[in-house]
């Protein structure tokens, strides 16, 4: 029988190092579990200088297995998390749940999930998956608004299906990936220091510094115009290779940063997907978004995988999300890109746009094909000539100026002028509220 408290073990030097001073409040210390203590250390504490519920594995005790006691300790967390309105961090550190042959860690399992699903959406959920996460554990750990993973964690639901957190990362299940168990840990506590305590709180807000403005449109630049100093946490880097997401603050208020230009590709089924997880992320909690697009829309070779589906989860994200929406034109937005991205009706609030920006239905090498196609007939160098008389259209139909003429860009403004526009966007808008038709969900694409 195992009735000590292993007071070493690395499930309790996680702990101590999410919670302030290393100081938490177990619940449920002594619980019972086939003739050992529960394998899970369930706990309060303060992160931050905020409440904060965490539970952590224990596999030092029957490998971390779970079984009804430890589900029941979970489950009691997050019914304490759902009646005070605070977050929840797990850290997931079990080879599984108990063999005996019966069904109790089925239903283990399920009230698990079943708890973590009714407080989605609610309150924060943060999973830190710091050794192996598998089975039904890895939908439970899945489950959270974000997935912290240390680089040599395992995530399978089989075990002929092992996933390392590279895997994870480039499939977009991972959020942040980290060396070991403190930047593990220290990423989640930045993740709670961005996020609200729940979802009828306002967005934290804190002292900043200004970044040095910076002359350049790459999307460094651009991120650094928009977004304090040293306040930048970029997610899912690994997945969605063409857009950049990230929480960070702006004024000194938290605001989700989406672009679609951290390379000039158009944007695949998984960008789609990637960047509407995290506006549906962003909008549960009322964190404003910021849109910054430089795209030449979607890339349709990837219909048969998805690319269609993953379009239109996009577009209803952004058109579903109450949340305050603020995008800026910073380069190429065409066709169906800004009807999800930048339009007034799906998407934004406020939609700016630099002089430079091009915004047309087509592309405008294809806008030509189309509209001035006698143009084109007989000339000497077709390609030469289409280019020509592309930067003609791009002057005659598809300028910022253009845009704004027929009211589908609210301001036509400078680099320079980034920060601020934005700021003020975000500062009219911190009372927006919306009043949706009566209803459970959308039945959108997922």
């Amino acid at each position: 029988m195992q009735t000590e408290k292993n007071l070493d073990s690395a499930a309790r030097r996680r702990l101590a190092a999410l919670f302030d001073d290393g100081a938490y409040t177990e619940v449920g210390s002594l619980s019972m579990e086939k003739e050992s203590l529960a394998s899970v250390i369930t706990a309060y504490g303060y992160v931050n200088g905020s409440l904060v519920y965490a539970f952590s594995q224990d596999n030092t005790v029957n490998s971390g297995a779970v079984g009804t006691v430890h589900a029941q300790k979970i489950a009691k967390l997050y019914s304490l998390a759902a009646k005070t309105g605070r977050p929840v961090v797990g850290i997931h550190d079990s080879n599984g749940a108990f063999i005996d042959g019966t069904v109790d860690s089925l239903n283990a399992y399920g009230e698990m999930i079943g708890t973590a699903a009714s407080v989605s959406g609610v309150v924060p959920q943060i999973s830190v998956i710091a050794g192996v996460c598998a089975g039904s554990a890895a939908m439970l750990a899945c489950s959270a608004d974000f997935v912290v993973m240390t680089k040599d964690a395992e995530l399978y639901v089989a075990p002929n299906g092992k996933s390392t957190a590279a895997d994870a990362a480039k499939a977009g299940t991972a959020a942040v990936v980290c060396d070991d168990d403190d930047a593990a840990v220290s990423a989640a506590k930045e993740l709670l220091r961005l996020i609200p305590e729940n979802n009828l709180t306002a967005v934290p807000v804190y002292e900043y510094e200004e970044n040095s403005f910076a002359s350049g449109n790459t999307l460094s630049d651009t991120v650094n115009n928009t977004a304090d100093a040293d306040s930048v946490t970029e997610l899912y880097e690994g997945f969605g290779k063409a857009s950049y997401t990230a929480l960070a603050t702006v004024a000194g208020s938290t605001a989700g940063i989406v672009s679609t230009n951290k390379t000039k590709d158009k944007l695949t089924a998984d960008d789609s997907a990637k960047i509407a997880r995290f506006v549906r992320t962003c909008d549960a909690f009322g964190i404003p978004v910021i849109t910054l697009v430089d795209t030449e829309g979607f890339d349709g070779e990837g219909e048969a995988a998805g690319s269609v589906r993953n379009m239109t989860m996009l577009a209803g994200a952004y058109a579903e999300a109450t949340t305050a929406k603020v995008t800026l034109v910073t380069g190429k937005a065409y066709g169906p890109a800004f009807v999800a991205l930048a339009s007034k009706g799906a998407n934004a609030d406020f939609t700016f746009a630099y002089e430079s920006a091009v915004i047309s239905p087509l592309a405008p090498v294809t806008a030509v094909e189309f509209l001035w196609h006698e143009k084109l007939a007989g000339a000497a160098n077709a390609a030469a000539k289409r280019e020509e008389l592309a930067k003609e259209y791009i002057a005659e139909y598809a300028t910022a100026e253009k845009a704004a003429y027929r009211n589908a860009v609210d301001e036509v403004i400078s680099p320079a002028q980034t920060r601020t526009k934005l700021a003020e966007a975000l500062e009219i808008l911190s009372g927006k509220r919306v009043s949706r038709l009566p209803k459970k969900h959308n039945n959108l694409p997922l």
